[in-house]
């Protein structure tokens, strides 16, 4: 019997077993987009049963180090990232990396174009981008550090850095009832896109909790200001809550919303810290230099920009999962909270 010519397998000849389209079929062989599990499976069976080889030339191609990481934060231009970037991109480049900074997209499309770029590694500092497209970059092989300013518990795969926000905003509540106040008041971030603070982020569940914990508020929700927009609106809530509420404290989330928080009460008469404590975090210069400097939680930005990075290098070049990391913040405390315990 005459012997057949050997037919080589095709990306085609899968995606029609697999039944989806050759894109598809790429996208799984080169692992560099997001597929639905289904699909996935599909194709990585008819893969199996065709005994498709991949062309190594390219796979080798592909896996060719670029010696580059992503920086996603939600907020580019504040003190504090560009602070931490700053310290990243020493750490980063003595060990032969370049950083890139990249603004939150959250869309699927902004997923795909860090997938596609092949990026080294990613570091994520941020309270909402989506788990599901942090899980996709996981599952496309690129190492990812967390740097939890939320709960990542229910995230696999990648690194974390837990950088102290609970902690610290806990420590922040009870020096604040330490200076004899009781009635304070929590100033979440302004977003144009609706991010705002949940239980999921570290400074407002430990704000929250803290707040429960040292019998201050039965109902610390209460005492928040939050779905702002802008800056301007964080002012006429802050103005409309003094009004309405006797209060002794302010906790701005960072430096700027308590500067923002602070001065909107002096424009109505309130004595800093006589009348209200004021206290931020971050420590950031702005609050250095506001009237009278505001008291903050410093995170350590340095050790922690250093173990990222050390974390990355291990992922890329070890292929092993690091442990979690944890970081304590400090308390520096300036004239914006300096008043007898009352």
């Amino acid at each position: 019997m005459e012997k057949k010519p050997y037919k080589q397998v095709t990306r085609k000849d899968v995606a029609e077993e697999a039944g989806v389209s050759v894109t598809v079929v790429s996208y799984v062989v080169n692992n560099n987009r997001y597929v639905d599990k289904e699909k996935r499976r599909r194709v990585e069976e008819a893969i199996k049963k065709l005994h498709y080889k991949p062309n190594t030339i390219a796979r080798a191609l592909k896996g060719k180090k670029l010696n580059h990481i992503v920086f996603i934060a939600d907020q580019i231009v504040t003190e504090h990232f560009s602070l931490l970037v700053s310290e990243l991109d020493k750490h980063a480049y003595d060990l032969g990396y370049m950083i890139s900074l990249c603004a939150n997209r959250n869309t699927q499309q902004f997923v795909d174009s860090i997938i596609s770029r092949q990026y080294d590694g990613v570091i994520i500092s941020s309270i909402s981008f989506n788990k599901e497209y942090i899980r996709q970059l996981i599952h496309a092989d690129i190492p990812v550090v967390l740097l939890a300013n939320r709960d990542y518990d229910d995230v696999e795969g990648a690194a974390k850095i837990y950088n102290g926000l609970y902690e610290g905003a806990r420590e922040n509540v009870r020096y604040l009832k330490s200076c004899g106040c009781r009635n304070i008041i929590y100033i979440d971030r302004f977003s144009k896109r609706q991010h705002f603070s949940d239980m999921n982020d570290m400074r407002y569940r430990g704000f929250v909790e803290e707040m429960k914990c040292s019998g201050l508020s039965e109902h610390p929700e209460e005492n928040l200001i939050t779905g702002c927009e802008n800056e301007e609106q964080v002012r006429e809530c802050v103005a409309a809550y003094l009004r309405d509420h006797k209060i002794d404290a302010i906790f701005g989330r960072n430096d700027k919303l308590a500067c923002i928080a602070m001065q909107t009460a002096q424009a109505l008469g309130y004595r800093i810290p006589e009348d209200i404590a004021v206290i931020g975090f971050d420590n950031s210069s702005l609050g250095q230099y506001c009237a009278p400097p505001i008291s903050s939680m410093e995170i350590q930005r340095e050790q922690i920009a250093k173990t990222a990075i050390e974390m990355l290098q291990q992922m890329i070049e070890e292929h092993t999962l690091p442990e979690m990391v944890m970081y304590r913040t400090r308390l520096i405390e300036r004239r914006s909270t300096m008043r007898e315990a009352q």
